[in-house]
């Protein structure tokens, strides 16, 4: 038997962790790396909570992704006994006359074996008095969809990494001349080396900064505004005891997640904002983007209408030109992967990017061309 193939994974994110447990688990020996810690605050994959679901509109390849994460995550959950993946169910309401997208899921969901309801408006305001749904036509609603804890389900995967004998180090990359000099081995800031047969960078919104040839804009960090809402006293009409995930197409994309866990009624916008520096970056909220957040939710959610802002949160998205995932070789460097775009919408996909990776990297299957660094010019 050949000597174990020695693999370097960066970041410690949805991506990494997953990459770096999957390649573990097929036999490489693997050290993981974070500057900052699994589900850390700067991170794309840090903060509470991130929706499962499975609509995407039509040709796309994220819905059978999402099947294979389904089951993922459902035996890592058993692995650790632990519950990352909550099934409060995923409502699309559709406003909009093109309904393409949502019309255009349903063939993929029945494909993959997704489970889904269509569901007129008459039936949603039976189901969900809370919720006013003035221009609402009809909905998918998909009952065994929800959200996961993110920075818990960051953390314990890194966590069974350890037990199950990778190295995990927190530890920054040395950016400077690291696209020249990666063949000389990952130099960190502390001036050390680590030497590895194969690299595996998932360092989401810092993908470009790393490699400014390669990568460059192709992947652009936003601002993303995230805000959280009181719910009345003794009322769990808005928590996820009684309502499911939202999300809504329409002028804007807006989605939600009812109150969980003490925490008040999430709800964001997935418009892009502006350019982020996520090392640097302060995270306050803008006023007009809090001010969108309340209008929609006097109008959806009128009881709501004068809640008290609890808490915010500033993430950022990564976003490439037509919004895929990036997982491919660096053109310059065989031996060296990308991995990232996940663009908002990559954190349940995380298990499975992992699996493709591991088996991209291990035994030469390539990922979907539709993820390759090369696919589209750079804007």
């Amino acid at each position: 038997m050949g000597a174990k193939p020695k693999i370097a994974v960066i970041g410690a994110g949805a991506f990494g962790g997953w990459t770096a447990l999957s390649l573990l688990r097929r036999g490489a020996a693997v050290t993981l790396l974070d500057a900052w810690g699994p589900g850390n605050a700067r991170a794309s994959s840090g903060g509470e909570t991130r929706i499962i679901r499975g609509c995407y509109g039509p040709d796309q390849p994220y819905t059978a992704m999402t099947a294979r994460a389904f089951q993922l995550w459902a035996e890592q959950e058993k692995y650790g006994n632990q519950q990352y993946l909550y099934r409060t169910g995923v409502l699309w309401m559709v406003t909009s006359d093109d309904d393409s997208f949502e019309r255009g899921s349903l063939p993929l969901l029945r494909e993959h074996g997704i489970a889904y309801e269509e569901l007129s408006a008459q039936e949603m305001a039976r189901r969900w008095p809370q919720i006013h749904l003035e221009g609402v036509g009809w909905g998918i609603f998909e009952p065994a969809s929800g959200y996961l804890m993110a920075r818990i389900a960051c953390q314990a995967v890194v966590e069974a990494f350890i037990a199950g004998g990778g190295e995990y180090r927190q530890a920054a990359v040395s950016s400077h001349q690291l696209e020249q000099e990666i063949h000389q081995g990952l130099p960190l800031a502390d001036g050390q080396r680590i030497h590895a047969d194969q690299y595996v960078f998932a360092c989401g919104p810092w993908l470009g900064q790393l490699f400014p040839t390669a990568v460059g804009d192709f992947l652009r960090p936003t601002k993303q505004d995230i805000f959280f809402f009181g719910t009345p006293a003794g009322d769990d009409r808005f928590s996820t005891a009684r309502l499911p995930v939202w999300a809504e197409h329409h002028q804007r994309f807006m989605y939600g997640i009812p109150a969980n866990d003490g925490r008040g009624f999430k709800i964001a916008d997935d418009t892009r904002g502006p350019r982020f520096d996520p090392t640097h970056g302060e995270r306050r909220v803008s006023p007009e983007t809090l001010h969108t957040a309340r209008e929609y939710l006097a109008r959806r959610f009128p009881a709501l209408k004068d809640a008290p802002l609890l808490e915010t949160r500033v993430c950022q998205y990564e976003n490439s030109p037509d919004h895929h995932l990036l997982i491919d070789r660096h053109p310059a460097h065989p031996n060296v992967w990308l991995a990232g775009g996940g663009s908002g919408h990559g954190f349940k996909l995380g298990p499975t990017v992992g699996e493709i990776m591991a088996r991209a990297m291990l035994l030469g299957n390539p990922p979907d061309a539709r993820f390759r660094l090369a696919r589209t010019a750079r804007e």
